[in-house]
């Protein structure tokens, strides 16, 4: 083999996205395959194995990164848990993968995948301290401290849609009451106003006085909810993705309102707010980074 390559994998809630990569992080092919339903850990294995097939007839590759809906152990290798995916719990993803391809696996969380593929080669690629939100069906997050991954000492540190916003508020599927993806997330959305993301944002481009009182509205919960985690963590940046971050222009300003209110400048000097680069490919490009992580440690 000239040049080593390894496999990303995200998996998804309705689709499932590979992506062969060589070292730098070019993407050699890539493929989208759907999400069996129902996504039983088994059905999913299966589905895999197949577009691995497909996507590597040659057998190049020599690792596998897979970015999942949920926590994976810390040693990246058990899903431990997929809210939105039934039969998800303590799922030795990777063994499995391993006995079906001969290939060293590592999993991890989707979001923090997404987090590490844009440290790699997106939105935080020059710097060393950010936390990104995923903004999509639910609140993801993933914390990079000293360019590295923070996932905490059992895996599944990094939560940061869950955090509680609202005491009062709706339930979450966490067991949290009043969580922030309870007010950020496009389920949110859809329930505060009876509309998509994508709808209110075309609305909001055509000036609608309604659509950009309702986005506002939202970049005021956002910031509200972001000021514990810069307090937190005082990060360079906060960068911000998901189907959500198309809307970004129309509810940055009230969200920086509020943190400008809210938070010590000291806590908050050249905080950047940015959005994310990598788009649905984020989690396809993190996982494929920690598959190059984990073959370097070895």
């Amino acid at each position: 083999m000239d040049q080593p390559e390894v496999i990303g994998i995200d998996i998804g809630g309705t689709a499932i996205k590979l992506g062969r990569f060589s070292q730098d992080g070019t993407c050699l092919k890539c493929l989208t395959v759907e999400t069996p339903q129902p996504a039983t850990p088994e059905a999913v294995l299966a589905v895999i194995v197949d577009a691995i097939a497909q996507i590597d007839p040659d057998n190049q590759t020599i690792a596998i990164g897979v970015g999942m809906p949920g926590p994976a152990d810390a040693s990246g290798r058990i899903a431990k848990i997929a809210i939105n995916l039934p039969g998800w719990q303590d799922v030795p993803l990777a063994e499995w993968l391993e006995i079906k391809t001969g290939k060293t696996t590592v999993i991890a969380n989707d979001a923090n995948c997404a987090g590490v593929g844009e440290a790699w080669l997106g939105a935080g690629r020059n710097l060393q301290n950010f936390i990104l939100l995923t903004l999509g069906t639910g609140v993801g997050g993933a914390i990079i401290l000293d360019g590295k991954l923070f996932i905490g000492h059992q895996g599944a540190a990094g939560e940061l849609g869950l955090i509680s916003f609202n005491p009062e508020g709706p339930m979450c599927n966490s067991g949290n009451q009043g969580s922030l993806e309870q007010y950020a997330s496009i389920i949110a959305i859809r329930r505060r106003t009876g509309k998509e993301p994508d709808q209110l944002g075309a609305l909001a481009q055509a000036g609608d006085a309604e659509a950009l009182a309702f986005w506002q509205e939202y970049g005021r919960d956002l910031g509200i909810g972001l000021v514990s985690l810069i307090y937190v963590l005082t990060p360079q940046a906060i960068v911000i993705g998901g189907g959500v971050s198309a809307s970004f222009e129309f509810f940055l300003p009230a969200a920086k309102v509020e943190i400008d209110r809210r938070v010590m400048y000291t806590s908050r000097t050249g905080l950047q707010i940015l959005p994310a680069q990598l788009g649905n490919s984020a989690g396809m490009v993190g996982a494929a980074k920690l598959a190059w992580q984990k073959i370097a440690a070895e």
